[in-house]
């Protein structure tokens, strides 16, 4: 920046020089009587003016259109803890591309505004953001972030008894958690919360989990953890913003939620990952009440995992679970829908304590 300014304060003395000799040359002419010719100094300001025209818009133009764009890498190294992406990258990725990541991050932001019940591109959720379950649009440590999305899918997965794609995980997330209809996998939408998500695994190699990814897997209870302690928990720390019914509370601009419903007829369905305890508790510990973050969390363990089973003890819509872990032996050890390959009871593999199911599944696989 310093030397378009040097050039712009030369310019503006090569004008005042101009000016100031155009006239005694002028004054000079006028009294000998000789006639004074005013093209060549009228061409030589106009000249001029353009230099200093040039300059300013150099000076205005955005640094990216001289620089060449950053390395596109993900923010950690090593072992370190990933942080997201820098979302100032995103301005340098450029053409059709960088439309799209910076739409699929929006998306995520303002899921509701777009695809909500008053969407403005379609009504086919209900109402909640995936990023209020993804924080910082699927970029904070431990805030079930995207980090290793594009790394290690396609990957088999238990649930399904297939290989799954991005886009059929994606569209798991709009049937279970927002508890509504699967995207059009050739649409704008999709192709958009693709490239986001890309672009937010750049750097990361393939099959690697950096830390950080995903949630926190807390220790298992030495008990079953308790609705009843739960709902003293939820009553002080999470009432205020989630509402005494877990309606959650709506927006100002009345389109999506401020703070989402943790249960009833607007929230995530039986089916979604959030349903399990185990990944409930390891959401709340380390994200909630808001504000928190992982090094300086509130709850405690055994109060992640009570929260967890008051709220998850609450009416939410149903799912049709029939086509869901074909082999009931791959089933996480908190799915509380049977049938199972252990003996232990439902309410069990609901609440717990886990550590007994995770024993059998052990020798089941053995």
């Amino acid at each position: 920046m310093l030397v378009p300014i040097i050039l712009l304060v030369m310019a503006l003395l090569v004008l005042l020089w101009l000016s100031v000799t155009d006239q005694a040359i002028r004054i000079l002419k006028e009294r000998s009587g000789h006639p004074y010719d005013e093209r060549g100094p009228r061409i030589a300001r106009i000249a001029t003016w353009g230099v200093v025209a040039a300059i300013v818009g150099i000076m205005l133009t955005p640094k990216k259109w001289f620089e060449p764009p950053p390395p596109m890498v993900a923010t950690y190294v090593g072992d370190s803890l990933w942080a997201g992406m820098d979302t100032a990258l995103i301005d340098h990725i450029g053409g059709g591309r960088e439309d799209l990541v910076r739409y699929g991050r929006e998306l995520i932001r303002n899921t509701a505004f777009y695809l909500g019940p008053q969407g403005v591109v379609a009504h086919q959720t209900n109402g909640m953001n995936c990023q209020n379950c993804h924080l910082d649009a699927g970029t904070r440590p431990w805030g079930n972030n995207y980090s290793a999305v594009w790394s290690t899918y396609p990957k088999f997965r238990e649930r399904s008894g297939t290989n799954e794609t991005v886009s059929k995980r994606i569209n798991d997330c709009f049937e279970r958690s927002l508890n509504g209809t699967a995207l059009d996998t050739a649409g704008r939408e999709m192709k958009a919360l693709l490239a986001y998500m890309e672009w937010l695994g750049t750097g990361i190699e393939v099959k690697k989990k950096p830390e950080g990814s995903g949630l926190a897997e807390l220790p298992f209870l030495d008990r079953a953890a308790d609705p009843v302690k739960g709902e003293a928990i939820y009553t002080a720390k999470c009432e205020s913003c989630h509402q005494k019914d877990g309606g959650g509370l709506m927006a100002a601009s009345g389109t999506t939620y401020q703070y989402p419903p943790l249960w009833g007829e607007h929230s995530y369905n039986i089916g979604a990952g959030l349903f399990r305890l185990s990944r409930f508790a390891g959401y709340v510990k380390n994200n909630m009440p808001q504000g928190v973050t992982w090094e300086n969390p509130q709850l405690t363990d055994e109060e992640a995992w009570d929260v967890a089973a008051y709220v998850n003890s609450q009416q939410r819509p149903s799912r049709d679970l029939s086509k869901d872990w074909p082999k009931i032996a791959g089933k996480p050890v908190d799915h509380p829908f049977g049938p199972f390959a252990d003996s232990l009871p439902e309410s069990q593999h609901k609440f717990g304590p886990f550590e007994p199911i995770a024993e059998a599944r052990k020798k089941a696989i053995r």
